[in-house]
Parts: C-alpha cells; structure tokens; sequence
C-alpha cells in the first residue's frame, strides 16, 4: 500500500479507515489522522476537508480532560510540516484486538439487537427502550476488531474475558465505562449528548493500559445536540450518521445489501458533514477552528 503522505525520515508502515501509521527515528509512531471517511464498512469519496486536523485537536484536548483517568500514547506534537495539524508522534503499544464500546443510550446496532432479542451484547436490557431512550446505566458492549474492509460483530463480555482473560477483561470493560462516564458529564456541560463510544486500548510492556488512537471523537462516538435529545426516533447529530442517513436514502440510490460501493458524496453533504465537525469541536472546545 502506496503511502498518503510522503513525510521527510518516516516510512509507511499501514493504512486504516482513516489513519496511517510511520515508523520515526525515534524508534515511535508517526499517528497522521486523514480526511477519508467511512461507513457502513466502506471508504467513501471523497473526503471531508480539515476532518483529520478536527479530530486530531478534538482528540489532543479529551486527551488532556481524562489524563486522571488513564495515560494516553501521545509523545509529541512536534510533527513534520507536511502533516502539521493532523499528525502526532505516539508510542507504541500491543493493542487490544478487542473494540471497547459504551453506550448510555440505545440507538444503532444495539437498537436494532434490542428490538429483535431485548438483549445488546449478552446484557438483558427493560422493555419498552425506544430509540434514543438513556439506558437505566452504561453498558459495556464490545465487538470484535475486524481487518480493514470487514465488519465488526458484537460479542459478550463473556467472549472477551474468553478471548484475553478474565482479569484484562475486567479491566478493559472498568477503563471503558469510565473513560464514558467521564467525557458524557463534560460534553453534557458544554450540551453534547454523547450517545455511545468505541475506545482504542494499548498495553504498555508492565501491562499499563492506555488510551490510543482517537477519543470521543465524532467517528467514535455519537453525540447529540442535548437541547434537541427526544427518544422515539432518530436524533439529529453532530457525527458521521448525517452521512450514514444520506447513504441509506432514496436520494443516494445505493442498495446496502447489494455488491455495489458506495455513491460519490455530493458537494452539500461534504459541506454539511464537515460543518457538522467543526460545530461539534467548536461546541466541545470552546476554541475556534
């Protein structure tokens, strides 16, 4: 795989949905976060303007807020120019082949598993949950980590202790729910609703836990406008599902069951879906993009 960025004494080591990693000097990751965006499994054109750059403050600022809670694997955001704003030097970590996932309200894949089976991830939720309903307290619903291109299935916390060991298990699931309950009391301050995140956890050599990749992020995480929040339906948001709605409308053409890729995004929904970023950095930072 051809390198994004050629960045002057690192070499091109892989490419994700949205970020690819170089090897430095140092003997560390050059983290560059892109414009790309993807769903429902697909890279999809073309990208969305200063989306990386966004997630990369967003992330760099949540990183600062949750320092008490977990360290993070940020070494330096002193980067080379080509990719200055949206890269940063991380360590490197042996990742959890786990996605750790919160959710404090019940939408998307865990609404659809609730409405078939009243259960999300082996845990027994109350009947009468609509969309959008805050759930009775946080759950822990992991996935498996699928190869880009794949997808991701939910499992068990019972699958995952099975898969690392009871004792990681506990931990991941703990660092998890924390990590949540903290970044939704600061984004409700600032009037986010944050739906649900997915997490990214790398274990230092002693076993340390740490944050990596992004964090509550608008890829990762849902978030909603807490004046607008009102379960019975679909909420408006501030992430990615704008594309996702867009994708699965009549307007797009595009049948998700079918073989074909995705459509080009059209100019109004780049412009829309990247406002929607930089209102939701600026609503959460306080700073101007």
């Amino acid at each position: 795989m051809s390198a994004p960025y050629d960045v002057p004494g690192a070499t091109h080591v892989y490419s994700g949905k949205v970020r690819d990693l170089y090897e430095v000097e140092s003997g560390n990751l050059l983290m560059v976060a892109s414009d790309r965006i993807s769903a429902y499994d697909h890279a999809l054109d073309p990208p969305i303007p200063d989306k990386g750059e966004i997630l990369t403050r967003m992330s760099l600022w949540w990183f600062d807020q949750l320092a008490d809670v977990a360290p993070n694997h940020v070494v330096s955001t002193d980067v080379p120019d080509v990719v200055a704003g949206r890269a940063i030097e991380v360590e490197r970590l042996e990742m959890v082949q786990v996605e750790c996932i919160a959710r404090g309200y019940l939408t998307g894949s865990g609404l659809l598993d609730y409405r078939a089976t009243g259960v999300v991830s082996g845990i027994t939720l109350p009947e009468g949950l609509t969309d959008g309903s805050k759930l009775p307290e946080p759950i822990f619903t992991p996935s498996t980590k699928a190869a880009y291109g794949g997808h991701d299935e939910p499992i068990s916390y019972a699958q995952v202790a099975e898969q690392v060991g009871e004792e990681l298990a506990a931990r991941l699931r703990d660092l998890t729910l924390e990590v949540y309950a903290r970044g939704e009391a600061i984004a409700r301050e600032k009037g986010i609703v944050v739906a649900d995140t997915k997490i990214e956890i790398g274990l230092r050599p002693d076993g340390t836990l740490v944050l990596a990749d992004e964090l509550l992020t608008p890829d990762s995480s849902r978030f909603w406008p807490a004046d607008q929040w009102e379960p019975g339906h679909a909420q408006p948001s501030y992430d990615k599902q704008f594309v996702r709605d867009w994708l699965t409308s009549p307007a797009s053409g595009w049948d998700r069951a079918g073989d074909a890729p995705p459509p080009r995004l059209p100019d109004d929904i780049v412009e829309k879906t990247r406002a929607r970023y930089v209102e939701a950095y600026e609503t959460l930072t306080g700073q101007r993009f």
